[in-house]
């Protein structure tokens, strides 16, 4: 029921809120996944977090159901009208609400962001991302190495979902 699910922009939050979702972040079976697999330091996430109040281009969310917080979802390389780039982790200490994070982020690019088309990228290991976004339709476009490993590049376009 998507009706109990709120999002709640980064720059809005409480500190507790932002020091939770940096735990998130450095857990090693999340930041395995990401770009930057460095540990990041609390300073630099809260300076991170205050960037975003003049950025245009992107937009991060603590995703909230009922009373839990499971996970997170951001939009970057906004393009007004044209496309946006999509990031998701979940609450790690929480299982099975990936589907509900990637349900958001398709309503809100599409509904709210009123782009055209989402763009995801995925390492080729994590099968299980890369098998989630296939079951919402999103096609592999075209592959690339970062951190010496195999990412594959995804699209999904409004009128295919």
């Amino acid at each position: 029921n998507m009706e109990n699910i709120k999002l709640l922009n980064f720059i809005d939050l409480e500190l507790e809120e932002k020091e939770m979702i940096l735990k998130w972040r450095n857990h090693p079976e999340i930041r395995k996944w990401m770009y930057n697999q460095d540990e990041i330091k609390l300073e630099e996430h809260l300076r991170f977090i205050d960037s975003l109040k003049s950025r245009k281009d992107k937009l991060y969310f603590l995703v909230k159901k009922e009373d839990e917080f499971i996970g997170v979802i951001d939009f970057t390389q906004l393009v007004e009208k044209k496309s946006v780039h999509m990031g998701i982790y979940s609450n790690p200490n929480l299982k099975g609400n990936g589907k509900i994070l990637l349900n958001k982020i398709i309503d809100y690019s599409f509904n709210d962001l009123k782009v055209k088309k989402i763009f995801s990228e995925v390492f080729a290991e994590n099968d299980k991302a890369h098998n989630l976004y296939k079951k919402f339709n999103f096609k592999d476009i075209t592959e690339k190495i970062v951190n010496n490993k195999k990412v594959i590049c995804m699209k999904l376009e409004n009128e295919n979902r």
